[in-house]
């Protein structure tokens, strides 16, 4: 077991909240893939994105979303951090500050003092399915997971809807 996940595991056994951790193929681990293929909806998937604002130091923070929705960084989350500009962090960076690689980036689990910010619409999803700390399981279980936790911030609007497409417009 990869280290981030056993945090994790350690972290969930500590907040006491009812959960499932269920394996995956790690080839599967990103989320359409892993929907796809285990017959889970987006709309249950919540996925956590590291985000650096441009700044000195720089300045992260983890925000976790819907899989059915986008982040909206250039507006809400770059405004929460203060600062002019804000990208998605790569994959290193995200390993650096996490531990953890895209695929099994968790909200549980993460180092002390980086911030977590919720889109308001996970909350209300009557289950979720969060990464597990590796590609090679996922966590399964109400929004409570995130809301038990003491350093997360619900936060409206940190997600949108995303555009919709020229098939479904008729364009």
């Amino acid at each position: 077991m990869e280290p981030a996940e056993a945090r994790v595991r350690q972290h969930l056994a500590r907040l006491g909240v009812a959960h499932q951790v269920v394996s995956c193929d790690p080839a599967l681990a990103d989320t359409a893939a892993f929907c796809a293929a285990y017959g889970h909806s987006l709309e249950d998937s919540a996925n956590t994105i590291l985000v650096v604002g441009k700044s000195d130091p720089p300045r992260y923070v983890a925000c976790v979303v819907l899989a059915s929705t986008r982040l909206d960084v250039n507006r809400t989350v770059r405004g929460r951090l203060g600062v002019k500009r804000a990208s998605f962090a790569d994959a290193e960076a995200t390993q650096v500050m996490t531990g953890m690689s895209i695929g099994g980036v968790s909200p549980l689990g993460l180092p002390d003092g980086l911030p977590i910010c919720v889109d308001s619409r996970v909350v209300r999803r009557p289950r979720i399915i969060l990464g597990g700390g590796s590609r090679s399981c996922k966590v399964i279980g109400s929004p409570e997971l995130l809301t038990a936790q003491l350093d997360v911030e619900i936060v409206d609007g940190l997600a949108v809807d995303p555009p919709a497409s020229a098939t479904e417009t008729g364009a």
